[in-house]
């Protein structure tokens, strides 16, 4: 019996690039593996479904699933996580120097939908009272080139956001004044973010000067390292061929434990944040990036509820509707 072909987008990360590299394969399975940057990924398969297998917002997903959309069934692999919140960037004349301060205040995201400004809208209003009403927002990306133009996406009940003007962009608007803050900043080369890389020079500085200092408060207050993609693979071919969804996750399983025996970016990050021991052998030993459902229900049921709570979805959805019903007890 001869091995089924799959297309693959992933971006390039240390989990994924023992897979770019063709380090390690999937049973049955030969791989067409493409190199995506994720915002386009998630706009090329939200709209046209393009690839059988690949990376997946977790918020896009969750609101795809919302509209009654299965075409994706999900793997609890998390090849990316970041303490969002810690890249917010502010004008030195906004006269914001606290989280509280936002309040008011005109606040750019490259997409209200995407699970980085999901997680830094959730932390704003657990940790610092900020709620999501109390900003203006601006999204850089127009429907028809967001992932929310695929989602149904329309502004939650009390949320202001306004679009910006196409001949715009995030770094510019801070610059000139237009915007006061934004949640994060994507300045990488693709075919959906307008923004390119700014010389902010004095103009704009994060709202956490120390970055490394909010993430260990962050994590030790709350234990949770926030995750931003999952893996998706086509409703159709699980269905034709149940078997390639644990064939899969034990692939990225293999290419993950590759990228820990490698593992040095950061580390002194880590140990400061108390998400590994306090030496580096000890955090060369130590999985930052843990795949499975079990260990990981809190960090993804915090997804889901603050994905409820900011009207991205009508109610908080159970794990067992995310995930391939097989991988619920990984």
């Amino acid at each position: 019996m001869s091995n089924i072909e799959l297309g693959v987008a992933l971006s390039d990360n240390a989990r994924t690039k023992p897979i770019h590299a063709k380090r390690v394969s999937a049973q049955g399975i030969d791989l067409r593996v493409t190199k995506v940057h994720p915002s386009e990924m998630f706009w090329r398969q939200l709209h046209f479904k393009e690839f059988e297998v690949s990376e997946m917002s977790m918020s896009s997903l969750l609101a795809s699933r919302a509209r009654g959309d299965d075409t994706w069934v999900a793997l609890p692999v998390f090849t990316s996580r970041q303490f969002f919140h810690t890249g917010i960037l502010v004008r030195e004349d906004s006269g914001i120097k606290t989280p509280a301060d936002l309040k008011g205040k005109r606040v750019a995201v490259p997409e209200y939908q995407q699970t980085a400004a999901l997680w830094a809208r959730g932390i704003l209003r657990h940790e610092f009272g900020v709620m999501p009403e109390d900003l203006h927002w601006f999204m850089e990306r127009p429907p028809e080139q967001s992932h929310g133009g695929a989602t149904g996406f329309t502004p939650p009940p009390g949320v202001k956001l306004d679009y910006m003007d196409r001949n715009s962009n995030i770094g510019l608007e801070l610059m000139n004044g237009g915007i006061d803050a934004t949640l994060l900043y994507i300045a990488d080369n693709n075919l959906v973010d307008r923004s390119r890389a700014v010389d902010f020079g004095t103009v704009v500085h994060r709202l956490f000067p120390d970055r490394r200092a909010e993430a260990t408060r962050y994590y030790q207050k709350t234990g949770l390292y926030p995750i931003n993609h999952c893996v998706v693979v086509r409703k159709d071919i699980v269905d034709s061929y149940p078997w390639v969804v644990l064939n899969l996750y034990s692939m990225f399983l293999e290419a993950k434990q590759i990228a820990q025996q490698q593992q040095t970016e950061g580390l002194e990050t880590f140990i400061d944040a108390g998400l590994v021991d306090s030496s580096v052998e000890d955090a060369l030993n130590t999985d930052l990036f843990k795949y499975g459902v079990v260990n990981q229900r809190e960090i993804l049921d915090t997804i889901t509820q603050y994905s409820f709570e900011q009207g991205l979805t009508p109610r908080k959805f159970d794990l067992g509707e995310i995930f391939y019903p097989p991988t619920l007890e990984l």
